[in-house]
C-alpha cells in the first residue's frame, strides 16, 4: 500500500469524512528537507468531517497528525492540511 493509500485509509477510519482528498506533492519539494527519491514524503490533504464541529483548527491538525503517527515515523515528512466541517466546506 502506498503512503497516500495509508493516509486515506486511516483518516477514513478515524474521521468518517464526507470528503477526503489526498494528493502526493512530493515532486514539488525535490531538493527540500525531507524529500526522498521516489517521493511519498509531502502530501496535501483536504478532509471534511462532522467530527471537526466545535474543534479548533489547531486541535483538528493535532488529531490528524496523531492518526498518522506511524506514517510520520515511517518517512512522511509534511502535510498541507485543510480540515473542515461540512458547514465550512459549503461556504
Amino acid at each position: 500500500m502506498t503512503v497516500a493509500e495509508n493516509i486515506h485509509t486511516k483518516l477514513t477510519a478515524v474521521f468518517a469524512p464526507l470528503e477526503l482528498a489526498v494528493k502526493d506533492e512530493s515532486a514539488l519539494h525535490e531538493g527540500h528537507a525531507g524529500h526522498r527519491p521516489g517521493g511519498q514524503t509531502h502530501f496535501a490533504v483536504r478532509i471534511v468531517s462532522a467530527q471537526f464541529e466545535g474543534v479548533s483548527r489547531v486541535e483538528r491538525q493535532r488529531r490528524i497528525y496523531a492518526a498518522l503517527d506511524a506514517e510520520f515515523r515511517g518517512g512522511l515528512h509534511a502535510l498541507s492540511l485543510k480540515a473542515l466541517t461540512p458547514a465550512e466546506a459549503a461556504r
